[in-house]
Order: structure tokens, then C-alpha cells, then sequence
């Protein structure tokens, strides 16, 4: 029961703090919605990642590189991507400039929350507390700039709202796949090259504050537009 309640609670708390921040809030059908298409998520993840699960290379940086972008950052952005275009992106409901970082962190929550079960049923209450700090948070930080892109796309037209689709996915991938390429590759090195590992962990933490500083950023300047939005049309 505990190690339940540890899994789930990160998820259940970003999901809290981010809607409190909502300036309009979204019906909470589209929240649930959104949830739970990203539970879906984890299927389409598979199903692309299932084909190339098992190979191997032989060296350790190259291995490591495979497995953060190419079986990691790429099909879980992609899948993710694929349920906020299926789900949210026509809905009446995403009239904000917020709205589309928090359904796009509602999905990734639901992604997070399945994926957290899984490890923290397999390794116990101290990989809980540890992806509560990094991992869960981690995902959270990929969808702030899906959401923010998507949301500028929204309220475009022509080659800048293609633009921005695009980044939508680039960016979330290039994170998500840097972020795991240092841990991963980090660990690999843990006795092979202490020294190594010591400095891929300080890349690591320098990463991840730039990381809270970029998202947040994003996330301030669409709650400032749509706070002047409301004051103008009031």
C-alpha cells in the first residue's frame, strides 16, 4: 500500500500544483481526459519501441545514446505528442495560452504515473523517493514545452504555427534524451571511471537547474498572456 501511494503521489501533486495556476480553468472531463491519454501513452510507446528493445552496442557512450533518445526520448515524447494531437488539440476547450502546457503535463503525468508503478514495485521505497525528485519532475519539464509550442501553434497560422508543431516534439525529445543520456551514460561509468561519473553527475544537475529555469519561464510568459487577455476583455 505504501509503495502504491509513494507511486503515485508526485504525479498526483504536479497535476495539483498546475491547476491551481490556471487563470480559466479547464473542464475536468478534458483534465481526466488527458490523464488518461496518457496512461494510453505507454501503449503506443511500446508498440514503437518493441522492434528495437533488445539491441545491443558495443560501446557503453553509444549504447547509452541509443537507449536515451532512441528508445526513450523519441517514442515517449512521440507517443505523448500523438495523444495531445488525437485528444486536445481541435478541442473547444483549449482557448488559453496555459491550456496547452497543462494538458500537455496532464498526459505526461498520466505516462509518468503508470511508468513510476513499474519501477518503484521493482525496486522499492528508495527508488520512490529518488524519481519523485528527478524522474516525475523530469517529465513534467518535457511536456511544459510541448504544451507551450503547441499552444503558440494554436493561435497561428502558416509556416510560424508549423514551426512551432515542430518544436513542439523537437525540443521535448532533445531534453528527454539528454537528460536520460547522462544518467544513463553516468551510471555505466560508475566503476569503469568514477572520475567520469562524478563529472556527467555535475552535468547532470547543471542541466536539470537549466532545465526548471527554461520551463518555468515558458510557463510564466503564457500565464502573463493570458492574465492580459482576461484584463483586456474585462
Amino acid at each position: 500500500m505504501y509503495l502504491l501511494l509513494a507511486s503515485i503521489a508526485p504525479a498526483i501533486f504536479i497535476m495539483f500544483i498546475v491547476y491551481k495556476y490556471d487563470t480559466i480553468k479547464e473542464p475536468l472531463s478534458m483534465l481526466v481526459k488527458a490523464f488518461f491519454g496518457g496512461l494510453l501513452s505507454i501503449v503506443i510507446t511500446l508498440i514503437i519501441v518493441y522492434p528495437i528493445a533488445d539491441i545491443k552496442l558495443a560501446s557503453g557512450a553509444m549504447q547509452s545514446f541509443f537507449d536515451a533518445y532512441i528508445t526513450a526520448g523519441i517514442p515517449e515524447e512521440l507517443s505523448k505528442w500523438i495523444i495531445f494531437y488525437w485528444l486536445i488539440s481541435k478541442a473547444k476547450d483549449f482557448d488559453q495560452y496555459y491550456d496547452g502546457i497543462l494538458y500537455a503535463i496532464f498526459i505526461s503525468m498520466g505516462f509518468a504515473l503508470v511508468e513510476n508503478i513499474q519501477y518503484v514495485f521493482e525496486n522499492g521505497m528508495g527508488t520512490a523517493i529518488v524519481r519523485s525528485i528527478i524522474s516525475v519532475p523530469g517529465h513534467m519539464l518535457f511536456a511544459i514545452p510541448m504544451g507551450y509550442y503547441l499552444s503558440l501553434s494554436r493561435f497561428e497560422s502558416g509556416a510560424s504555427a508549423r514551426y512551432h508543431v515542430f518544436l513542439s516534439l523537437a525540443i521535448p525529445i532533445l531534453l528527454h534524451g539528454t537528460f536520460d543520456f547522462i544518467l544513463m551514460y553516468s551510471s555505466a561509468m560508475d566503476e569503469l571511471n568514477p572520475g567520469l561519473a562524478g563529472f556527467l553527475m555535475l552535468a547532470f544537475v547543471i542541466f536539470d537547474i537549466f532545465m526548471w529555469r527554461f520551463g518555468l519561464r515558458k510557463l510564466k510568459e503564457h500565464i502573463s498572456k493570458d492574465k492580459s487577455k482576461l484584463n483586456a476583455s474585462a
